[in-house]
């Protein structure tokens, strides 16, 4: 039986280690020659990653940590779990927008500055409580910028308390628009979220899109007092402006999960450590998602949830089964089936799928594959990566 060897950075749940049992995976942080890494916030970037790399698996959504594009070339699937962390964001993003609505961090600032005794405090506290006026969710319009797992979790929220919700989301899947509340109303342009909203929470990845995707020409379209809120990605909301436009009291207030050092202490502004994803249930689902689907890859050649390939998922009804990465060019499927062929083995069942530059093949096959084959295999002109997997 083959066994699998998996190492591990920073703390990962239990629940999810515990899907790839002892028989078959050697697991850990000292692991050598890792065939599959699993981490959560570990730079990988600078790390030489061994020639005996399968996959890399982040229990978590954002894969900023992981040099991807470089893993594209050498045929390995980056894997992350969607959705895992959904309802732990969108309870943090409620409990920022209640706690800056009603001036809750300023207020607990100054009970905790009084001093006296209980006549002088509560004078002082009857004195000084009307600075600290807030507003009511129900009067307020909460934009929503990308409706993945996590906008739709914070749209439908934003209902339930009450809000107008507009939403935008110009890639939003057939599978997220049905999970949406009808209430939720759509944006047809990005800048019409600035100008309808009082508080905006934008829910994408990092990317060149994306990047300083609100900035200051989209936070002036705010109404004055507008609230701004980022668990989404540092990078994606411009920090320089949005402070600016605080200290003006143009932005009413901003409350991030990514603390810069021109962030922090900053009046109006509430910077948190990164809190998105941290509760034992979150951590818990993104560790089990991330284990299953590396399980999937590595046992059965399966792709599901990766960042970088397509789907690949064909029910398995044969012991001998090629996984094959290869550059989306015409004519890869022909070249590995004429391999086979002249080897005098018989192609049970095919999948081909792509996703960009990208493709995937599985084949599973009557006989085995020999060495030889699996090396002209191999040398095929725009070959990645290709695995024989033999169940015992």
């Amino acid at each position: 039986m083959n066994r699998f060897r998996v190492r591990t950075f920073n703390k990962l749940a239990e629940e999810g280690l515990r899907r790839l049992p002892e028989e078959r995976y050697e697991v850990g942080p000292d692991v050598s020659g890792p065939n599959a890494i699993m981490l959560r916030s570990h730079n990988l970037h600078d790390l030489a990653l061994p020639d005996s790399l399968f996959a890399v698996a982040r229990a978590g959504a954002g894969v900023n940590n992981i040099p991807v594009d470089s893993l594209s070339l050498r045929g390995i699937p980056v894997f992350n779990a969607p959705g895992a962390n959904a309802n732990a964001v969108k309870e943090l993003v409620v409990g920022s927008l209640l706690m800056v609505a009603r001036n809750l961090p300023a207020a607990r600032d100054y009970v905790r500055g009084l001093s006296g005794d209980d006549r002088q405090i509560n004078s002082a506290v009857e004195a000084g409580k009307k600075q600290f006026t807030g507003f009511e969710l129900p009067s307020r319009t909460l934009g929503v910028i990308g409706l993945g797992a996590i906008g739709v979790e914070v749209a439908n929220a934003g209902l339930a308390l009450g809000m107008q919700v507009v939403g935008y989301d110009p890639k939003v899947t057939v599978r997220r628009a049905w999970q949406l509340s009808s209430g939720v109303q759509q944006a047809n342009q990005l800048d019409e979220i600035f100008e309808r909203a009082d508080v905006i929470s934008p829910h994408v990845p990092l990317n060149g899109e994306t990047r300083a995707l609100v900035n200051r020409a989209r936070l002036e379209l705010l109404p004055p007092g507008a609230i701004v809120l980022n668990f989404s990605r540092q990078g994606v909301v411009d920090d320089a402006a949005v402070l600016e436009l605080t200290r003006a009291g143009r932005i009413g207030a901003y409350v991030t999960d990514f603390p810069t050092a021109s962030l922090v202490g900053q009046p109006r502004v509430v910077c948190l450590p990164h809190l998105g994803a941290s509760t034992t249930e979150a951590e818990a689902n993104c560790a089990v998602m991330v284990a299953e689907n590396l399980k999937l890859y590595l046992e059965h050649g399966e792709i599901r949830a990766s960042v970088n390939f397509p789907d690949a998922l064909l029910p398995r009804r044969r012991p001998h089964r090629l996984a094959i990465a290869n550059a989306n060019v015409p004519a890869m499927v022909g070249q590995i089936s004429i391999a086979l062929a002249e080897a005098s083995i018989n192609i049970a069942d095919l999948l081909n799928v792509s996703r960009g530059e990208l493709a995937y093949t599985l084949i599973d096959v009557d006989e085995p594959v020999s060495k030889a084959t699996m090396e002209r295999i191999e040398s095929i002109d725009g070959i990645l990566c290709a695995r024989l997997l033999v169940e015992d």
